[in-house]
Parts: structure tokens; sequence; C-alpha cells
């Protein structure tokens, strides 16, 4: 009988381990590894309540797709992070490509934290699905080869409100008073308002850059009253929204609000009664498309509340990297971007499916027009807005509200 002692022992384990890492164990051990995502998204701040529905969202997407089997027979692995601010988004961006051995990176709603993540893929020339940001810039001057963008930039939005405008008489002629984010977003929608009252006969007669800390909105409401519009437009972001909402309807002006920019988890804090006018939405949990409303059950059954749109866009976005992955059988950034470049279509879980545009990365889609219910109607707290109709509708094509290529200064 062979007898083995300590020494032996380890240096048999050193063979293997030496033999493992030039040849077939190592493969297998690669390909058995998870697939690792490095998610960012605000959970503290003005944007945190949404950035908790986002990670919600991208959760059960990452637990059906795992309990499905995963992608290439390897498990998704989400590492997700508050993004914090631009600078702190930017380093955990490096640090988990560099020590997290993540594959590509995903999240931000933050457009500022989104730009500098962007900068981070470009310089290491890796995959980002850029989900929540907002801001035409980003797919504009900003744009790069390594960035796809998913939720509707700024100039939908507008262009979704603006025709609902258009439709009920409250535009031509009428004179608008503006608050606007004091951030990239904020200035992106608030040109994108500027330019459309011109085309249409409206007049902004006041703007006000608003900081995205404050809280007290009791001195820009004086100057509306003073200024006597007929018309106050929103062009605020995160809670930012919710505390102006709350404070106007205190004040009791008489002049209607509209939005150009309003999640859906911000108008639920508002309070039924306060919330009054036509915003824009990407999705809302009441979408009348089978898909759709499957997932809102499962939603609610696992967290015993309906899905925030940004909940829906990040489930949706990791099930988009689902199939790119299955059908590139690759996690390779260039293969993902020539994939995506094909404008491969996707379900969203909408009536019409979404493609990434090729030149400039951005996921085409609809959008929505919502108002606000009668008092008294809502069934629960999540009720009491309804959705329009889809924009565009059913026969224009879904490119008919996004920046045209000639009205575009994204060069990859």
């Amino acid at each position: 009988m062979t007898s083995y002692n300590r020494r032996n022992v380890l240096k048999a384990s050193a063979a293997l381990v030496g033999a493992s890492t030039l040849g077939f164990p190592a493969i297998v051990s690669a390909q058995a590894a998870n697939i690792k995502i490095g998610h960012l998204t605000p959970l503290t701040g003005f944007l945190g309540a949404l950035g908790a529905y986002a990670q919600l969202g991208i959760r059960m997407a990452e637990e059906e797709i795992n309990a499905a089997g995963g992608v290439m027979g390897r498990k998704i692995e989400i590492m997700s992070e508050d993004s914090v601010n631009p600078a702190t988004a930017a380093t955990k961006a490096q640090r988990m490509l560099d020590r997290d051995g993540v594959n590509f990176l995903m999240g931000e709603i933050n457009s500022a934290s989104a730009l500098t993540i962007m900068q981070v893929a470009a310089r290491n020339k890796r995959f980002y699905l850029q989900i929540g940001a907002r801001s035409d810039a980003l797919r504009g001057k900003n744009c790069n080869r390594y960035t796809f963008h998913v939720d509707i930039p700024s100039h939908v939005m507008v262009y979704a409100v603006g025709k609902a405008l258009v439709r009920d008489n409250m535009m031509k002629g009428k004179k608008f008073f503006t608050l606007t984010a004091d951030y990239i977003f904020g200035h992106d929608l608030g040109s994108a308002a500027k330019q459309f009252f011109a085309e249409n006969g409206g007049t902004v007669i006041g703007d006000e850059l608003v900081a995205t800390d404050v809280t007290e909105f009791s001195p820009y409401l004086l100057k509306i009253r003073q200024a006597k519009p007929d018309i106050v437009c929103s062009n605020l972001a995160g809670n930012q929204v919710t505390n102006l909402i709350k404070q106007y309807a205190e004040f009791g002006l008489p002049y209607p609000i509209v939005g150009f920019n309003l999640n859906t988890a911000d108008a639920w804090a508002a309070g039924e009664g306060n919330l009054s006018g036509t915003w824009p939405t990407v999705w809302y949990h009441t979408l009348d498309v089978p898909s759709s409303k499957t997932f809102v059950a499962n939603f609610i059954k696992k967290y015993g509340k309906p899905p925030e749109n940004h909940a829906w866009i990040e489930y949706v976005a990791l099930y988009i990297m689902a199939q790119a992955m299955r059908e590139t059988k690759s996690t390779d950034t260039d293969k993902f971007i020539a994939y995506l470049e094909k404008e491969t279509q996707f379900d969203i879980l909408k009536g019409r499916k979404g493609y990434f545009r090729s030149w400039d990365h951005q996921l085409i889609q609809e959008a929505y027009p919502f108002t606000v219910r009668k008092k008294g109607m809502a069934k629960d707290k999540w009720d009491f807005l309804e959705l329009g109709k889809a924009v565009p509708g059913p026969n224009e094509p879904l490119e008919v509200l996004s920046v045209t290529k000639e009205h575009n200064t994204c060069v990859m």
C-alpha cells in the first residue's frame, strides 16, 4: 500500500493547478463561472426612490433568468451599488471592471453620473447599457460607440406631452412659466421644451433654474403668482417634482400645471388630490398588454406593490442583454455592438417591439402621456394616474418623435 505524506500531496495539488492554468480544466472553469454585470444606480439623494425600484426590477429579472437555466449554461450575477454622484459613479465603474471582473456595465438614472460611466466605458472599450438617464446630450454630442440607451430621451418626453397640449388647445397663444432642474438633464429638457413652444405658438414668460437639493419652492411659487402665466411647466426631476406638486397644491395657484418629466414613484409620493395636468411616461403598470400584465402580477406577488417605470425598464434591460448574450453566444463588447446595431427587435412588454437605432444607439419605442383621475376614482393609492394612448400612433413610424440624424450631433 502506497503512503502519501503532506509534502507529496501539496506537490500533486500544485501540479494539478499548474495544468489547469494551461489546459482543458481552465476552460471548463471559465465556462462555468458566473456572468458578472456591474450595475450602478442612485440609492440616495433626489433620485434614490427611483433607484430602489430599479434594483427591484433588475433583481427580479436576474432571479427569473437564473431559475430558467441562466445564459449559455452560466448564471448571471448582478453586482449592484449606489452610484451616489458623478465622480463616485465613475470610480465605482472603473473598480468593477478592474477589481470585480465584471463582463460589462448597466444602469444609472442620473444623467450626469451616466455621462461619467459612459466615459469609463469608452476609455476601457467595454460595453455599457445606459438604462434610465434621459439627457439628449448623452445620445448627442456625448455619444460613444460603447454605450446604448434604453429610456426615452428628453426630446421624446417633451413631444409626447406637447402633442397632447396641442390637441387640447393648451399651446398656441399661451404664456408658460417653467421651472427647470439645474443639471444636464434639466437643461436638455428645458431646451427641448422651449423649442416645442416656439414651434407651436407658445411663449415662455419666465424660466427659473432650480438646484437639485432644493426642497422649499415658496420663492418660485411667489414669482409664478406675480408673473400670472396661463400654464406652469415643470422641467424638474426626482423628488423635486413631488415637493413642487405638494407645495403647489398648498399655495392654491389657479394656473394649470403640466410637466415634461415625471416618474411614477414621484407621482405616487405626491398623493391623490395634489397632482394635476398632463405628464409623460415611458411605461405604466396599467398598460393593457398581456406580457406587461404578467410582469406586473409577478412583481406584485413578489414585492407587494406595483412596479414603477424604473423597475420595468431595468427588468426589460436585463432581458435584452440575456437575448444579446444568447444570440451572440458571447459576453464580448464588439459582438454586442454589432448585434444591437443590426436593429434587432426586442419584446419590451409594450404593444410594439423596440430596437436600438444603429447610429445613435437609442432604443426606439412607444411613450405615453398620462393625466390624473378625478378624486375618488382611484382603486388604490397607485391608481390615480390615467394612461393615454401610445405615441407615436399605431400607423406612425416609431421614430416620428425622435431627433433625426440631421439634427443630432452624435458622431461615433
